[in-house]
């Protein structure tokens, strides 16, 4: 054998050592790179699990095709109503038996008495833990707050399995007006809440925090239901099951509200930029709900009806049994 054949040999020899060194060294970069990034994507480190989500939702979304521009709730402005006044009510006098009827009765007029200003403390939940269910995915706190609402009125359980089959029919009630980005808007919630037998719940708007917690004040005594408040302008959900206040809002106007009962589907994550979320059922005062229920704005575009507004989707219909 001559010599370049030799060499010629020993120099594939080489190239496939070396080629089997590199592959091997790939693989494990790829396995490791694969653990550390489902690391990361698990404690959201560094935001990969956030980048890792947005990812996914452009997948989604582009699967999905367009977000289809087509009626759906509107979202109602809200004025305050004016505060109760008492009324006169007339007291007919009876003349005494015998005695002639003065032919231009005179009577008496009566003021109603006032209503009585007492402080107010009403949470419909019992057991928070019981009806709280904490979002599957970093991106579902709509979907996580809507089955909690169900629970709240019996309709739905809190399992991740109900969640995942909420989440998929998100494409029944989006809509371009309710969000410009698809997925989850408060008119597409309120759809879903009628779907799964919650029927009456509205978007509404309005140009104070105050008059949002009065107004979800009032609602949750008339019907029984909670509330589902727009947090972080509008970019997070929500569940208001109750409220305190020194009077009672759907009699005296000027009701101070010092705070609410709150079901966060972001418990019991870390935000970096709105802190940790309370643990469910917490009596959120007045100060944090400042922090954070603020006006809509959201960074895909405008939203004529709902920009510098604070938003809910209040109920309507009194839940079964309530009267």
């Amino acid at each position: 054998m001559t010599r370049s054949i030799r060499h010629a040999r020993h120099a594939r020899r080489i190239r496939r050592r070396r080629l089997r060194r590199i592959v091997a060294g790939a693989l494990i970069v790829a396995v490791l790179g694969a653990s550390v990034t489902t690391l990361a994507i698990a404690t959201d480190a560094f935001g990969a699990g956030q980048r890792w989500l947005a990812v996914m939702n452009r997948i989604e979304r582009f699967l999905a095709g367009p977000v289809p521009d087509r009626p759906t709730r509107a979202t109602v402005l809200v004025t305050e109503p004016p505060e109760a006044t008492p009324t006169v009510t007339p007291i007919p006098v009876t003349p005494e038996p015998g005695a002639t009827p003065s032919p231009t009765p005179l009577p008496t007029p009566t003021p109603t008495p006032a209503p009585k200003r007492v402080k107010m403390d009403v949470d419909i939940v019992d057991n928070p833990d019981a009806v709280f269910v904490s979002e599957a995915r970093s991106d579902w706190c709509a979907v996580a707050g809507v089955q909690s609402v169900l629970a709240v009125l019996g309709l739905a359980d809190t399992s991740d399995a109900t969640q995942r089959k909420i989440a998929s029919r998100v494409r029944e009630w989006e809509a371009y007006s309710d969000s410009h980005n698809g997925e989850w808007g408060p008119a597409a919630m309120a759809l879903a809440l009628d779907a799964y037998g919650a029927p009456g719940y509205e978007v509404r708007a309005f140009k104070t925090m105050t008059g949002a917690l009065r107004d979800a004040g009032v609602a949750i005594q008339e019907t029984q239901s909670p509330v589902i408040l727009l947090a972080w302008r509008g970019a997070h959900t929500w569940v208001m099951t109750g409220y305190r206040g020194d009077g009672d809002p759907a009699i005296f106007k000027n009701v101070r509200i010092s705070g609410a009962y709150i079901l966060d589907p972001w418990y019991p994550r870390l935000s970096s930029i709105w802190g940790y979320s309370n643990p469910p059922g917490t009596f959120t005062k007045f100060d944090e709900l400042r922090e954070n229920f603020l006006p809509w704005k959201r960074p895909e575009g405008h939203y004529p009806d709902r920009d510098g507004l604070y938003i809910t989707v209040a109920p309507t219909v009194p839940r079964s049994g309530t009267g």
